[in-house]
């Protein structure tokens, strides 16, 4: 039989076991909350993109990695050849991403070291490669008679931006999606597909003076059709300079020039003596064609050789001679240039073989008043119009000028 004693006794001894297993437990608790490294805690979220084995990859596609509520430490991408690729951190380090442009056919690891919000850590390791492409092509933007356009020069109001593929272009619609004209102030224009490599931007109408182009193809990591890629990018900016517009009226046989509307200058000259012959088996024209042409280029002197559009230059009506102050506004070798020999023909008798002649005076004025791009319409004479090859983009109607955009 208990006493209220012995009674006492034993509570208290269950008391004393209950506060040791009480303090146990609450020992074993803290453990487990404080130990990061526990194999038990979930690793942080880290999310890295591409996939890892990833295969063909655009180099323009996204590259990343990103941590959910956690904290990227170190990411370190490396290419197969062992360099590093730059990257950029956000401002809390919660991603990251490459600074600099990917490679075509190349392969990549990317290394990563997080924690997570709960201390956690992570050290994914992925790789991925680029696709490789079958060939690539280079664009350059130059002037309807290939000269480069020069970036910060100063142009014609009629000058035409050419971008020139390297290699044909099998997709014209996906390469000219890549490609873009802005100016200030704004004017309306289109692309035009003189052929597979060469393709042709000009606006509706004559650019203001003062207009200020900047001409992009955007085409590195772009597919242009067959397993062609773009190689790289081009962008070249300049500036329309003064209008000048010159007329050559066979009618009255003089060139007027205007500068911003304004005469000033009215020049003699004796055009292309008119008719065809027929040269070991070619027909060869000897018109100024009538249209709208541009300044190309200009030289001093300059040599002309018939035999280069087919004129033998023993023949009868052949030539090679030196010719001072020439200014070329087609492809086919019309200029406008030099010739005291002709200055009795000059305003009343056309006896060039298609060139403009004029007199020292007066070409030595033209040569240095002129720019590439400037303006020559011929009006009144004989023969076939102008053609777009020969440097006639003006003379192609809008509407079919529109219409040779492959994104009609």
């Amino acid at each position: 039989m208990c006493t209220d004693r012995s009674r006492r006794i034993l509570t208290l001894l269950a008391i004393a076991v209950l506060v040791v297993i009480g303090a146990a437990c609450s020992e074993d608790s803290t453990s487990s909350t404080s130990n990061p490294e526990s194999p038990d805690s979930p690793a942080p979220a880290v999310i890295v993109r591409p996939d890892d084995g990833a295969a063909a990859v655009n180099p323009l596609d996204p590259v990343a990695v990103e941590i959910d509520g956690g904290t990227l430490e170190s990411v370190t991408m490396t290419n197969d050849a062992g360099k590093i690729v730059e990257g950029i951190f956000t401002p809390d380090r919660a991603a990251w991403k490459p600074a600099v442009p990917l490679g075509y056919g190349r392969t990549y690891e990317i290394a990563v070291s997080a924690v997570g919000a709960d201390g956690t850590r992570s050290q994914p390791m992925t790789s991925f490669s680029t696709v490789t492409p079958d060939n690539q092509t280079t664009p350059s933007h130059v002037t309807s008679g290939g000269n480069l356009l020069v970036d910060g020069a100063t142009y014609g109001v009629g000058i035409v931006v050419v971008t020139h593929f390297d290699e044909p272009i099998t997709d014209r619609a996906a390469a000219e999606r890549q490609l873009r004209v802005d100016t200030t102030p704004a004017v309306e224009g289109s692309w035009y597909w003189a052929d597979a490599q060469n393709v042709h931007w000009r606006p509706q109408s004559y650019y203001a003076p003062g207009t200020t182009v900047t001409v992009r193809a955007d085409v590195y990591g772009v597919e242009l059709g067959e397993g062609l890629f773009g190689q790289e990018d081009a962008m070249t900016s300049f500036t329309i300079g003064d209008a000048h517009i010159s007329v050559a009226d066979d009618t009255t046989k003089q060139v007027t020039v205007t500068n911003n509307g304004e005469v000033v200058r009215t020049m003699p000259t004796s055009m292309g003596k008119g008719g065809t012959e027929i040269v070991n088996g070619q027909t060869l024209s000897f018109w100024t064609q009538p249209g709208i042409y541009t300044v190309l280029d200009k030289a001093n002197p300059v040599i002309m050789d018939s035999s280069t559009y087919g004129l033998p230059v023993n023949s009868r009506l052949g030539y090679k001679e030196t010719i001072n102050y020439a200014t070329r506004i087609s492809n086919d070798g019309i200029y406008l240039h030099e010739l005291a020999d002709t200055i009795w023909a000059q305003g009343n008798t056309n006896v060039s073989h298609g060139c403009l002649n004029l007199s020292p005076a007066n070409a030595q004025w033209f040569y240095e008043f002129s720019r590439p791009g400037d303006v020559v319409e011929v009006r009144n004479t004989g023969g076939a119009p102008l053609q777009q090859w020969q440097n006639g983009d003006w003379s192609v109607p809008w509407d079919q000028w529109q219409a040779g955009s492959a994104l009609q």
